[in-house]
Formats: C-alpha cells, structure tokens, sequence
C-alpha cells in the first residue's frame, strides 16, 4: 500500500497531518475508513467531511483551514492531501487505485479469436475468445480486444486502447492511441442518406452509399451502446480527448473538436461541426449542417435548430434554445404567471367598478 508520502509527491499534493499512514483505495466520505482517501471540491459537504472516518482527505486550502478548525477533526488521526483542485486530483488518484485492482489482460490471441492473416497483431496485444479481425486490421502496441468484438477491414487501432466485450467497429475506421471503447457500441455502420425519388410507382427512397470512415483522435472514450456513423464521402471525426456517454448517436459526417464532452442520449444529426471544449447535456439534440461555436454549453433536453458562432456562451431550453440567462429570467416569469393573472384579474374587476 502506498504512503502518503508517496502518493504526495505523484499527485503534486501538499500533506499536512499524519504522512506516514498507508492507503489501498478510495472511497465517499460517508463510507470511508482509515485506510481510505476521500475528498471535498464542494464546501457545502464541509460538515460531512468533518465527520467521515477517512484517513485521508484531499481538500483545497481554504476547505483544509474550515476543517482544521472543526471539532471534530482536531483530535482526528488525519492526513490532508491539499491541492489546487481538489475534484481533479481525485480523478487521477482514482486512476491510480483502479490499476492497482483492474483486471489484467495477458498478451496473445485466444484461440476462439477468428484473425485474418494480413492482419498486423503485435505481440502485446490480447486477443480475447471470439473476436473477429478482419482483412489488413493494425493494431498498436498494447491493445486490449476482449471478447465477442469485431474490428472491421483496413481499421486502424492505435496503441493501449481497451476494447470491452461485444464492440462493433466497421470497416476504415481509425482510433488513435488510449481510447477506451465499451460494450455495444457501433462505429462506422452506414450514415442515414437517402435520396427521395418520386415516380409513377410511388415514392422510393434510394440509398446514398456511406463511402466514408471515421477518425477517432487520441484519448477518447466512448460509452455503452453509442453509435458513430461513417461519413458518406468523407470521414466522421472525434477529436482527442473528447469523452462520449452511453447512447449517444452521432450521425454521418459529424466532426466533433477537441476535449468535448457529450452526455447520454444526445444526438448530432449529419454534418454538423461541434467546436473544441464544448459541453453538451444529456438527451440534448442538433440539427443537422450547423456549426457550434468553441466552449459552447448546452443544456440537457436542449433543441439547437440554428449554428452558434460566438464561443463561450451557455444554451438552455426545449424549443426554442436561448442564452441560459435569458432562459433562467423566461422560467421566473413562467413561474410567476398564475400571479400575474391573478393581480390583472383584480386590475380588471376594479376598473368595472
């Protein structure tokens, strides 16, 4: 078990209390023990930290001095792990911890695995029961394909990427390094283009082929169950480090920037440009040929119908989207209508007398 000493310095945390305690994983406030690290980013949990039972804690400075004065924790044996940010350097301990105890994936190809010759497989890579790598696939070096998934011809997977059971990726689909894709997801499956052809018989919808791949940047990760469309002529594009939740659909020719992230059950309808560093909430839903400015929130259950061109604004509401503020001042209104109409009421029955 790592001191906290240790975990200090790979953490580029400050300690104040008892360095010399050890530590085997993370845990909530409410639920953490003595030989457990919690934290606090958020001061209206103070008073719960206070009472936790955690032998360590990862606080900001001035949640360590409100602590440090607290009855409580004075007589506590105690570390403190102060940091800048708090919330971020509970994420990477957590990273930490989680390799300690994550299952391990030995290098080789499981003999159920179905691999064509011309694939390049290095050495490193497991190749879990099941899976099937098509035609002229590359893998990079560490690359994890548990099993039951399919890596479609001439796809590209990039080194240390993780792959979890029941993945479809299709044919010309290209992921860069230390994505992590989970179970049920689909990238690459045909882009919804039709071509509406009216004549004598009817209506007929004629298929578009999707002749296009997806390029997938460096860092990502992509929830259960999202789908990521092929692009019909070009290719769909994730830029690196963006993060993708469960059930999101985004659609043929979509290019989405750099550190983006997408809550579950959003949908980007074809070629629209997310911008980089945009937040877009769950269930929120685009138009499609849009293109949406840099650091651009979007509220979950949000309808964008038009392009957003001025970066750093926040949008919120079902139909029509509007600037947060001006949505949050439409809701007080909304709220209050029942007593407008009551007062008019009053207005006009004094005017009759």
């Amino acid at each position: 078990m790592p001191t906290a000493i240790e975990l200090a310095e790979q953490f580029q945390a400050s300690l104040v209390g008892e360095t010399s305690l050890r530590f085997d994983s993370l845990a909530p406030l409410e639920q953490a023990q003595a030989n457990q690290i919690s934290f606090l980013s958020n001061p209206h949990y103070r008073q719960q930290a206070a009472d936790s039972s955690a032998g360590g804690l990862i606080v900001s400075p001035a949640d360590l001095e409100f602590l440090q004065g607290h009855p409580n924790s004075v007589d506590s044996q105690r570390v403190y792990f102060v940091a800048k940010n708090p919330y971020v350097t509970f994420a990477r301990m957590a990273q930490h911890f989680a390799k300690m105890s994550s299952p391990t994936y030995a290098a080789g190809i499981h003999p159920n695995a179905v691999v064509d010759p011309s694939a390049i497989i290095p050495v490193s890579c497991h190749i879990g029961p099941f899976v099937h790598i098509g035609p002229k696939v590359v893998l990079g070096e560490r690359t994890v394909i548990v099993g039951s998934s399919s890596i479609g011809e001439k796809s590209v997977l990039a080194s240390d990427c993780l792959v979890y059971p029941n993945v479809s990726i299709y044919a010309d689909t290209h992921i860069g390094e230390r994505c992590i894709i989970h179970s049920g997801a689909v990238i690459g499956a045909d882009g919804f283009g039709f071509a509406p052809d009216v004549s004598a018989r009817g209506l007929e919808w004629v298929k578009i082929p999707q002749t296009g791949g997806v390029t997938i940047g460096d860092d990502v990760e992509i929830g259960a169950s999202t789908t990521i469309d092929r692009g019909a002529m070009s290719n769909t594009i994730i830029g690196s480090g963006t993060k993708i939740d469960n059930q999101v659909q985004i659609a043929h020719n979509v290019s989405v920037g750099q550190a983006c992230v997408i809550a579950g059950c959003a949908a980007i309808s074809g070629s629209t440009k997310i911008g980089n560093f945009c937040i877009i909430g769950g269930a929120a839903n685009f138009a499609g040929h849009l293109t949406i400015a840099d650091r651009t929130t979007v509220s979950g259950n949000t309808s964008i119908i038009r392009s957003i061109t001025e970066p750093g604004q926040h949008y919120t509401g079902v139909y029509p989207s509007m600037l947060h503020k001006a949505w949050e001042k439409n809701a007080a209104i909304l709220r209050g209508l029942d007593k407008i109409r009551q007062r008019l009421r009053f207005i006009d029955r004094d005017r009759d007398l």
